[in-house]
């Protein structure tokens, strides 16, 4: 199934989607769907691995069927009777992005993948797809949920124990974060929380974090390691932690990932959380953040603060990586397509980007090299955070879109 982005631009439309009661639909728990994506470049498939239901709901109320952004994925709740979207949120997945690697034209790899969906009070069918990078639509599963379902697990009446960091002016129309604890053992949680409150106030020095800080709820969720520190395979080294995290994901050195979401978020299960940023214990440079799925960040490096937001950027907003390779073009961005990251244009259709700024604001513009390409991929401004570390701030463009994300959860 192929959409045009014309009928996508319609379908994402607020005033094409009439609002909803989230107490219509919804009872305040979460359900937890876990999900297998298999394949390669050739064929992808998705599989329903597990139901689970957790105690209370702490993603968005209000714009339900509507999305900030639009990702490389999305999931879409319909009630069953009606039809009717009741529910939408975007995603980005390792997966996606293992397929655009030489490795996956002649292997076939699975991958966890998790999703939270409000628990609904009837019979729903939850549509899952898959997108390219030219912003097709190339796997897509829909299955049935009956809420009263005997083998829908319950997890989280026992939650990880976890310290409140921050407390939300409004705790019912606020942006929930979770720090995940990952290599530090039961005697280093005392570390955990310090790095915590580091992250936190790194974040919110930065605008336009810094003047809307009571809308956040954060907590720190004391999952222990076996041993300290992640994996680094390509010096043999492998701990039992947690999340069983490590560097050289797909080969990159400072590539640092889990790929087992059913743990992180088994773990996470009972606490207040929706957006994650899971902390390892490590002194060696590295990280990853992926749209709506986790931010992770090494914690002892001297440039783990401008890292932990920067990689923020990328799992709460879907900003896009605004540098260029100098040795080496990574073809993630279709030169002939627009590519639905705010941040970063190939003009193709910049229109609704940041056209207003330029003129208003003498730096304002299109800078070419961007989204890991020399040519063809442009951004707003000469530097910013989603550029290098050195920046101290994100650029205007990107302030304007986190604002905006801020605002789409909690207004």
């Amino acid at each position: 199934m192929i959409l045009s982005l014309a009928t996508m631009a319609m379908l994402m439309a607020p005033g094409t989607i009439k609002a909803q009661n989230f107490d219509d639909y919804f009872t305040d728990k979460t359900l937890r769907v876990d999900y297998t994506f298999a394949g390669n470049q050739k064929q992808q498939m998705i599989a329903v691995d597990e139901l689970n239901v957790m105690p209370r709901w702490y993603g968005k109320r209000q714009r339900l069927a509507e999305l900030p952004v639009e990702g490389n994925g999305q999931i879409t709740v319909r009630d069953h009777r009606s039809g009717k979207i009741i529910y939408r949120n975007s995603f980005s997945t390792l997966f996606q992005e293992w397929l655009s690697y030489p490795e996956a034209e002649k292997n076939t790899q699975s991958f966890e993948n998790v999703f939270l969906v409000p628990m609904p009070k009837d019979t729903v069918d939850i549509t899952l797809d898959l997108r390219n990078n030219r912003r097709e639509i190339t796997t897509t599963l829909t299955h049935q949920v009956a809420p009263k379902d005997i083998l829908i697990h319950q997890k989280g009446n026992k939650p990880t124990p976890y310290v409140t960091l921050q407390q939300a002016a409004d705790t019912t129309r606020c942006i929930h974060i979770a720090y995940v604890a990952e290599g530090y053992t039961d005697a280093e949680m005392p570390v955990f929380l310090k790095d915590a409150q580091e992250a936190t106030e790194a974040i919110f020095a930065h605008e336009p974090f810094k003047s809307m800080r009571d809308r956040f709820n954060i907590v720190a969720v004391k999952s222990p390691s076996q041993e300290s520190g992640p994996s680094i395979p390509s010096k043999g080294i492998w701990h039992k932690t947690a999340l069983s995290s490590h560097f050289d994901t797909f080969y990159s050195d400072r590539y640092l990932t889990t790929l087992h979401l059913k743990d992180l978020h088994n773990w996470l299960a009972g606490t207040p959380y929706e957006h994650i940023i899971v902390l390892v214990n490590s002194d060696k440079y590295g990280g990853g953040g992926i749209l709506n799925s986790y931010n992770l960040s090494m914690t002892h490096h001297p440039k783990y603060r401008p890292v932990v937001v920067h990689e923020f950027g990328h799992s709460f907003a879907g900003l896009a990586d605004e540098y260029a390779y100098e040795t080496e073009d990574i073809p993630m961005y279709p030169h002939d397509i627009e590519p639905w990251e705010k941040n970063i244009t190939t003009k193709v259709d910049f229109h609704g980007k940041w056209e207003d700024m330029i003129g208003k604001d003498s730096k304002a513009g299109l800078y070419e090299g961007a989204g890991y390409s020399l040519k063809g991929v442009y951004r707003a401004y000469p530097d910013c955070r989603m550029r290098t570390n050195e920046n101290p701030e994100f650029c205007d463009v990107c302030k304007r879109i986190l604002q905006n994300v801020i605002d789409f959860y909690t207004k």
